[in-house]
């Protein structure tokens, strides 16, 4: 609580919002040896994510309350992962950027190990091949960069931004970098750690997979691909804006056919990173706007849909769709907060889904890269994506909530729910329903900033 009110206390009276470049910087030498720093900064693109950060792993904190095996261990590694997770949207110096990427994995890696279902050391080493895999390609591109075109690694981001490379070799430095993005994303074909990871990790480790952990991979990809390999990047953006179109379309249809409620949930999560490659892909101030209004957007309603999952499972300790029915009797509060964030994550008007989706539809079609038939056909193959979204949401919670089948099974214990969780639900609702009617306050974070990556950008 008292790092959010930091960071919140930062934001409305140090950081000014006109101001595209970095600001509150903290640097100093860190090793003599050769010129790595510790510096670290703000600006409008890492503003929003860092205050995400503060503000989920702050609810996930307080949805951890019922663990009570370990619970000091469980809320050090909670904490971990915060530092690097803050670390990583703060960073201003590459090979620190790559080591506060690393530094969340074990943390996460202890929680699902210790603290998971009774898969849980298949999906703890399944998520740390994957991504440890992903970080090797990270490290690869971050000493290429550093060190191409000078005697000493110049591991600066305001240096490596003014650098030009040769077109194949930047494609190459693209490469790496997308790879170890697209795990973390995930990416198709990258995927497939996300769901096994999330149906067996605790509902406040899922939080914060959801809610931040994906939001990391997006941000490299904005922050790295987008601002450092702009000549790459709009090579390459075609291909993203496929892969994001199909992955709309596979993880929607994917999640209608899973019985576990934490599965569907995470694949609809795949589904809705899709929007983000296709607003990066754009390139376009409105597509990525939209994408980084996806990514606040997203981390809210992904963490609380998690949260309810798990609240549920605590009282009727079921997960699997079909032997749920009828908990909307017994739980009314928790079936009124679940159904607002499933209609939040379709993309109802009036939430923060809506606004996203809506800017990434208008960044594709106002996009000058692209031609007309390409934009109308990828436009239309979105739109049958969220056709199946509320298809598979508003099928799980009939599952879920309607009928009679829990009034059948010994599980007849189930009782409200009680403070903690109307406040965690109510506490994320809020900006969910605040973004969706002022989404302005978002997107005056990063306007000034979007505008100084896209300007670095030519169309072929």
């Amino acid at each position: 609580m008292l790092e959010l009110l930091l960071t919140t206390y930062a934001f409305c009276y140090h950081f000014q919002l006109d101001d595209p470049l970095i600001q509150l910087v903290e640097d100093y030498k860190w090793i003599n040896f050769f010129d790595f720093r510790w510096k670290l900064g703000i600006d409008g693109l890492s503003l929003g994510p860092v205050l995400l950060t503060g503000f989920i792993t702050t609810l996930a904190t307080l949805a951890a309350w019922p663990v009570t095996r370990d619970s000091r261990l469980f809320h050090f590694l909670m904490l971990a992962m915060y530092s690097g997770q803050i670390g990583s949207f703060s960073s201003r110096d590459l090979l620190l950027f790559f080591i506060m990427w690393e530094l969340e994995l074990i943390p996460v890696y202890l929680l699902l190990s210790m603290w998971g279902g009774k898969k849980r050391l298949y999906s703890a080493t399944k998520f740390i091949l994957y991504t440890a895999g992903g970080s090797i390609f990270l490290l690869m591109g971050v000493l290429g960069v550093g060190l191409y075109g000078s005697n000493e690694p110049t591991l600066n981001f305001e240096t490596s931004v003014n650098q030009s490379y040769p077109v194949a070799l930047e494609i190459i430095f693209y490469i790496g970098f997308l790879i170890a993005f697209a795990v973390k994303l995930p990416i198709l074909p990258l995927h497939t750690w996300l769901p096994d990871t999330h149906g067996e990790a605790h509902y406040s480790t899922c939080m914060l997979l959801a809610g931040i952990l994906l939001k990391m991979g997006a941000y490299g990809l904005i922050r790295i691909n987008m601002e450092l390999l702009p000549h790459a990047h709009s090579i390459f953006s075609p291909w993203l804006m496929v892969v994001g179109t199909i992955q709309i379309i596979y993880a929607a249809s994917t999640s209608l056919g899973q019985r576990n409620l934490k599965k569907r949930i995470a694949y609809s999560s795949v589904s809705h990173m899709g929007f983000i490659l296709i607003g990066i892909a754009s390139i376009t101030d409105t597509g990525l706007n939209g994408a980084i209004l996806q990514i606040i957007s997203h981390g809210f309603i992904g963490a609380a849909l998690f949260f309810l999952a798990g609240t549920s499972y605590d009282r009727i300790r079921l997960v699997y769709l079909d032997e749920m029915g009828g908990v909307a009797i017994p739980m009314p509060k928790i079936f009124t907060m679940f159904s607002s964030f499933s209609m939040a994550s379709l993309a109802l008007p009036g939430m923060s889904g809506f606004v996203a989706e809506v800017l990434v539809f208008l960044g594709i079609i106002t996009s000058q890269k692209y031609l007309l038939m390409p934009k109308i056909a990828i436009t239309f193959v979105m739109a049958i994506g969220m056709i199946l979204t509320p298809i598979y949401l508003l099928s799980m919670s009939r599952q879920i909530f309607y009928g009679y089948k829990l009034f059948n099974t010994p599980n007849s214990y189930v009782f409200y729910s009680g403070p903690r969780e109307l406040f965690v639900s109510i506490s994320i609702f809020i900006p969910v329903i605040g973004i969706g009617m002022y989404p302005d306050f978002v997107l005056s974070l990063s306007v000034d900033k979007v505008e100084g990556i896209i300007s670095n950008y030519f169309y072929r």
